[in-house]
């Protein structure tokens, strides 16, 4: 057994002890302050689902709300959506920011031309809004659903899904995060589904990078993957280190 999976089946041999422990920090963060409850953004995904699989169970289903925001969305990820909340008793609710997104972008487009990821991420700085909106009505806390492999190639968008207030999700890697969705009852659909955060029809995470999960998490753990592979990843973490930052100041 190599380096790698040696430490996914230590993961898995541990897994209880980590889901504890996050739950711990959930209840630290949330009723230690006194506030009432978390948010968090549905989408279909794997992350997200573990995010609010962990919320649900440590507040319990009254103090969660999870929120789908479709905007043009493929079916898969609603239907994706819908079977998590069944499955972990989550309040599922839609706020479709497609209108929102129609009548922002060509406002912005008055002023230049937007390719297809930026209209991504303005999709995910909408959702981002909506989230905060109904966190400040609520006196909840944003959670966040970026595990440690997005984090450090910064695959999030600044002022969207890499904004919130706590993230019990962040030092896990993908393979972690896929380990942990099985203890807590994630749907199979969701755990087989290949990653995306749904900005564009046909968008899949490593498409976009450039470069496997595999490839990522394997560098993460052991220092060690194709060598074309950490080229990629490097530069990446090089360029998004102003994601993982507070914004210098003077």
């Amino acid at each position: 057994m190599d380096k790698f999976q040696e430490h996914l089946a230590n993961y898995q041999a541990h897994v209880q002890e980590d889901i504890e422990k996050r739950l711990a920090f959930i209840r630290e963060q949330i009723d230690g302050p006194g506030l009432g409850g978390a948010v968090v953004g549905i989408s279909g995904g794997i992350d997200s689902a573990v995010t609010a699989a962990l919320c649900v169970k440590a507040l319990g289903r009254e103090r969660v709300i999870g929120v789908w925001m479709p905007a043009y969305s493929q079916p898969v990820h609603e239907a994706d959506a819908k079977r998590l909340a069944e499955a972990i008793g989550l309040n599922l609710v839609t706020v479709d920011v497609g209108p929102a997104f129609d009548a922002l972008v060509p406002q912005i487009e008055g002023v230049l031309a937007l390719g297809d990821k930026t209209k991504g991420n303005t999709k995910a700085r909408l959702r981002m809004t909506t989230l905060y909106a109904i966190a400040n009505q609520k006196g909840y806390l944003v959670v966040d659903t970026c595990n440690r492999s997005e984090v450090y190639v910064g695959y999030m968008t600044k002022g969207g899904d890499g904004l919130a207030d706590i993230n019990p999700v962040e030092s896990l890697t993908k393979h972690e995060i896929r380990i942990l969705a099985k203890e807590l009852g994630v749907p199979d659909s969701i755990l087989t589904k290949a990653p995306s955060a749904d900005l564009w029809e046909g968008q899949t995470d490593e498409q976009e990078m450039g470069f496997t999960y595999e490839d990522l998490d394997r560098y993460l753990i052991t220092g060690e993957t194709r060598p074309e592979a950490k080229e990629k990843i490097e530069h990446l973490h090089r360029i998004s280190e102003h994601k993982r930052n507070l914004m210098p100041g003077i």
